[in-house]
């Protein structure tokens, strides 16, 4: 391995694998928060005839809901889609989940009440908890896949540009949301129920980056680095398996030598207990790793940093239509234009990725090698726990 990482070079090949999981990023993050802005449109499309603060408002029980729904798939997708990258291949589940990603998208975007009980809210809902297994497979391979291909030198740098596209698809939602929403302007200021092919067509269009890199995906080698370990546990696994025939020989030899002498129990209780201890490999390895206070302290501090920092993350990307609304950048919900107030909203949403996310992500591209990965991320909590305590108390 220790070779491995040294003949690890940036390579047209690597290029075109780093370009792959970047897109894979983009797309996620599009997926993801494009529900920001669709969400503000179902308000006008689907309760423009209400009656005081509900006109022209989603309710907060279907605004939560088609909001969580990606979050609550990306959960169970990590688990399930991470898992068999290990047992089945990076590559192979890695285009699997996209293929799942593309078809749910597609299927969002032609969500509708289908029968009595079920809105279009709970179809949307429903499609985008699948969209979310497959952004969830997304996740752990896009960065197991980069962190095993690039080499210890770049590796930091390589996974960050990689993490930085998701900032280019938190831009590209609204970007996509004004350039829709200005193609159909006359005709949703003349009826504003057209604005239901703005939604569909926001949404539909995010399958748009993941077709384009389909073939890549499928045509994707597993890196050396997993090659070598997958061949390393096969012979272990066989040398396991073989070793199992042996006992399971013996156990049967010494039973049936039990039955001739006329016992009554097995004298080879050791036998059985040492077949009922057998274990899987890998929960094996994982359990003797973790079982070192200096390892499991690195995964703890790791994911519940990145827990604690989505929790906040996730909340204000999903609801900074709600925000923006709610400091008037984006007009008079009532007395404006629909039009209007969308393109305004999506302005917003824009300025506030060009201006902080954007740039938050390439400046650590850039430095991590330098400054360390310690060191930004806690510059990073510092700077965010003074923020969200203005934006709290504002």
């Amino acid at each position: 391995l220790e070779d491995l990482d040294d003949s690890t070079k940036l390579n047209w090949e690597m290029i075109k694998k780093l370009t792959v999981c970047g897109v894979a990023f983009l797309n996620d993050a599009y997926d993801m928060f494009a529900i920001n802005i669709v969400a503000m449109i179902l308000g006008f499309v689907y309760y423009h005839d209400a009656e005081g603060a509900d006109q022209n408002t989603v309710p907060k029980k279907w605004d939560t809901l088609i909001k969580i729904a990606v979050q609550i798939g990306c959960l169970l997708g990590q688990l399930v889609l991470g898992r068999l990258g290990d047992k089945v291949g990076r590559t192979t589940i890695y285009s699997a989940s996209l293929m799942i990603a593309i078809i749910t998208t597609i299927a969002s975007a032609f969500s509708s009440s289908m029968v009595k009980g079920f809105n279009v809210f709970i179809v949307l809902f429903i499609w985008r908890v699948l969209l979310g297994f497959g952004i969830g497979g997304d996740y752990p391979l896009t960065a197991t896949i980069v962190s095993e291909y690039a080499s210890p030198k770049n590796r930091g740098k390589l996974m960050s540009a990689v993490f930085a596209c998701q900032g280019f698809g938190n831009v590209l939602a609204p970007i996509v949301g004004i350039i829709v929403t200005a193609c159909f302007r006359s005709s949703i200021d003349n009826d504003v129920r057209n604005l239901d092919y703005v939604w569909r067509i926001i949404i539909g269009l995010g399958c748009i980056p993941g077709v384009a890199t389909l073939y890549w995906r499928l045509t994707m080698e597993d890196s050396k680095r997993f090659q070598l370990e997958s061949a390393k546990a096969a012979a272990a696994n066989a040398d396991e398996d073989m070793q199992r025939e042996k006992l399971l020989a013996k156990q049967h030899f010494a039973e049936d030598n039990a039955q001739e002498d006329g016992l009554l129990e097995s004298p080879n209780t050791v036998l059985n207990v040492a077949l009922a201890d057998d274990k899987p490999r890998r929960a094996k390895t994982f359990g003797q790793y973790f079982s070192e206070w200096r390892h499991l302290k690195v995964l703890l501090g790791t994911s519940i940093a990145w827990f604690a920092l989505d929790v906040a993350f996730y909340g204000i990307n999903l609801n900074s239509a709600v925000v923006i609304d709610a400091i008037g950048f984006a007009g008079d919900l009532y007395q404006d234009k629909p039009s209007h107030f969308i393109i305004r909203n999506c302005l917003g949403n824009i300025i506030i990725n060009i201006l902080g996310s954007v740039p938050g992500y390439w400046i650590t591209v850039f430095t991590i090698e330098r400054l360390g990965r310690k060191t930004i991320q806690l510059m990073g909590f510092a700077m965010l726990t003074i923020l969200y305590i203005v934006l709290g108390f504002a």
